[in-house]
């Protein structure tokens, strides 16, 4: 027994060193786990790279209008059908998804962002910053926001659509804000903190270094619900006039001109709806993979886990 003993300790000892597995690879292992995850960002990619590379698909252009073909059902010619005055709807509804696609990430990325600075500096700070900034927040969380974004939607036209994505950012960051707030109030009591504090660290500094990485996983999740919050309010805004102004286009247009012809020419209807639905449903399910992969602890990891322990068995 003493001799087995001692070659086993012998092993153990001469046996290599497992590295730790960082987290971010340990993140995405468990990503790409879910298909339907990795299916949906693929179908995102896919259609952001289709939306911009159209024109080496279709031999037509926005600008083109073929008088004498309008209203012409799908074909192997025009893929989605034309319009009224004989636009290509397929070229139609990539122009109108690059805005879309475009307004929802912009959103999403600024929203997230701006929650993360004010949330984080109000729980940091504290005292009269806190108070300010939370009171703001409040402030933002009883406007209407549809009734403000249109009415102030006929003054800006003509003008950028980036003035769109701004008073969608003006409305969507302060519930993140909250969260990050009161999870900051606790971070900022961390041994780490203190020691960053000791050292002289700045307090911005901190807080980028030490307070939001250790809410990544919140943030990247909140980002992902953002994108898709954002197209869906372009879009509806954009249906009742109050969005994308023309000359611009968008999904929102495009459903809302086509609305009117949903039972004689549906296909001006169904496209760019579509197009919305795939959208949707991608960023939803990129955004539940992201939670699981981000959280072990959450329901459906936990019956993955569960599942694959009993195959194993």
């Amino acid at each position: 027994m003493t001799v087995l003993d001692n070659k086993a300790d012998q092993a153990v000892a001469e046996a290599p060193a497992r590295r730790p597995v960082k987290r971010s690879r340990l993140t995405l292992r468990r990503f790409l786990r879910n298909r339907w995850s990795v299916a949906g960002l693929a179908v995102l990619v896919l259609l952001y790279v289709l939306a911009f590379s159209y024109p080496l698909f279709s031999p037509f252009s926005y600008e083109f209008h073929d008088t004498n073909l309008t209203y012409d059902p799908p074909t192997v010619t025009h893929w989605f059908g034309t319009d009224n005055i004989g636009t290509d709807m397929f070229v139609a509804t990539m122009r109108g998804m690059q805005k879309s696609l475009t307004i929802g990430l912009l959103v999403g990325v600024i929203s997230t962002l701006l929650s993360a600075v004010v949330g984080a500096a109000a729980g940091f700070f504290g005292g009269f910053t806190d108070r300010a900034l939370m009171w703001l927040v409040d402030l933002l969380l009883v406007l209407p926001s549809f009734l403000i974004i249109s009415i102030s939607s006929p003054l800006f036209k003509g003008a950028s659509w980036l003035i769109f994505v701004v008073l969608l950012v003006l409305f969507q960051w302060m519930i993140t804000a909250r969260i990050v707030r009161g999870m900051t109030l606790t971070l900022k009591t961390r041994e780490y903190v203190s020691a960053a504090r000791f050292m002289g660290q700045s307090s911005w500094r901190i807080i980028f270094k030490h307070i939001l990485p250790n809410m990544a996983s919140l943030l990247i999740v909140d980002a992902t619900i953002n994108v898709g919050s954002a197209v869906l309010q372009e879009t509806g805004l954009s249906y009742f006039g109050f969005g994308v102004q023309p000359p611009d286009i968008s999904l929102g247009t495009l459903i809302q001109t086509g609305s009117n012809s949903v039972l004689t020419f549906p296909w001006l209807f169904y496209a760019p709806a579509i197009m919305l639905i795939l959208i949707s449903l991608s960023v939803a399910v990129v955004g539940d993979g992201l939670r699981d992969a981000l959280d072990p602890s959450s329901t459906k990891a936990r019956r993955r886990v569960k599942r694959k322990k009993e195959a194993a068995a």
